[in-house]
């Protein structure tokens, strides 16, 4: 599967995984979160307890207006979510390209 990695202090990176929930949850160094804060058909996955952990704060989420409205703490990376699907999938060329922007410094 295809995703784009972002790491604290990193930029952006484009890497194959092979899909497991394993292989995911090594990203993230522990449990994963699926959120969904894009128009986009794209899931941000990311460690379910970051924060209570502690790890380093990454990128922040905005809403449409820019202001702030959480902050993802650890690494996290994007891939598809297709509708009415269960499971996650490739990130496009163009989804990419649009991410890499967004969370570049």
């Amino acid at each position: 599967m295809r995703i784009l990695l972002v790491e604290p202090g990193k930029r952006p990176v484009l890497k194959e995984i092979d899909g497991s929930l394993k292989s995911m949850q090594e990203i993230v160094g522990g449990t994963i979160q699926a959120l969904y804060p894009f128009e986009e058909p794209v899931a941000l996955i990311c460690n379910d307890e970051g924060k209570l952990l502690g790890l380093p704060l990454n990128r922040a989420l905005r809403d449409e207006t820019g202001q702030i409205y959480d902050i993802i703490a650890g690494t996290f990376f994007l891939c598809g979510a297709p509708e009415n699907s269960d499971s996650f999938a490739d990130i496009t060329s163009e989804e990419m390209r649009l991410f890499q922007k967004l969370f570049a410094f």
